[in-house]
């Protein structure tokens, strides 16, 4: 993450607010509001007493290691990319249809991307077509198979890398069927999830996340800012999360049940009943297992 990006999470995690940080550093609102998105860097002397504030090394605060940027490079054989120029706040709506893995990443850029990518598929540019569409405030993202090609061929050979314009997110509605999908360095006020999918990486993500499956899922999370809602019918899941992360669980529906780990074995609840960030369990005959390691 950049230290603009560090230093948001790293406010939100605290349950500050852009005011009380500014209080708490002795500089301005408007100072904070322009290290946070990049306008401007502190001074060494607040880049001190923000490490010392929430506690995190001078070189883990300045890290700027994540992917949250742009998708890294790839070196696959075969590759098809769409490209749309983006200029104000959007409602994402992806239907990408089958593919072995998802990346959905938040990058600071001004256009959406979405490149698809296989080692072995060598007509892909011309068995799949990619369509975006700008309506007023949504933007629709479509990735449709042509000439024969199955979803059954997608999911073992095609892989879907999507960037979004972190400037520019309003809300994310992406439909999705893949072995693993990842969701990474995005904040947004909600994003809805309907998948097929066993693995769920949510990495660096920040809001209200829904997500729709009714298979068995292992959820990975190195951090919780906001909700996660889970919906599944006769499944049982796990989700992982960091062991200082403070949040309340609630089972909803017909036979939902949450039970605990921690370092893989069974643990009474660890949650606290009145937090902001949430894990919510939604559904019929379900059962959600919240790890820490």
């Amino acid at each position: 993450m950049t230290f603009a990006e560090n230093l948001k999470m790293l406010r939100k995690q605290a349950g500050m607010s852009q005011e009380q940080l500014a209080e708490k550093l002795g500089v301005s609102r408007q100072a904070v509001t322009k290290w946070e998105t990049g306008v401007g860097i502190p001074d060494i002397e607040n880049i001190m007493a923000i490490s010392t504030l929430f506690d995190i090394s001078i070189d883990d605060l300045l890290s700027n290691e994540s992917g949250s940027k742009k998708l890294p490079e790839t070196e696959y054989l075969y590759e098809s990319v769409t490209e749309y120029d983006v200029d104000e706040s959007k409602r994402y709506d992806m239907k990408l249809g089958g593919a072995k893995q998802l990346v959905l990443v938040g990058y600071e850029g001004e256009k959406i991307q979405v490149r698809l990518s296989s080692n072995t598929f060598s007509t892909l540019q011309n068995d799949f077509k990619v369509k975006i569409d700008d309506i007023r405030k949504r933007i629709d993202v479509d990735v449709k198979r042509k000439n024969g090609t199955t979803e059954a061929m997608a999911k073992s050979e095609i892989d879907i890398f999507v960037q979004i314009p972190v400037q520019y997110v309003d809300k994310i509605e992406c439909e999705a069927h893949a072995e693993r999908v990842e969701i990474r360095s995005i904040e947004c006020e909600n994003i809805e999830l309907g998948v097929k999918t066993t693995n769920l990486i949510l990495e660096n993500v920040v809001g209200s996340v829904e997500v729709d499956c009714n298979l068995d899922m292992e959820i990975m999370c190195d951090s919780l800012n906001g909700e996660i809602a889970i919906n599944q019918v006769s499944a049982t899941s796990k989700i992982h999360i960091p062991e200082k992360v403070v949040f309340q669980a609630v089972a909803k529906g017909i036979g939902t049940s949450i039970s605990y780990e921690k370092a893989g074995q069974r643990a009474e609840r660890f949650d606290a009943p009145e937090a902001d960030n949430v894990i919510e369990l939604n559904g019929i005959k379900s059962e959600l297992i919240i790890c820490v390691e």
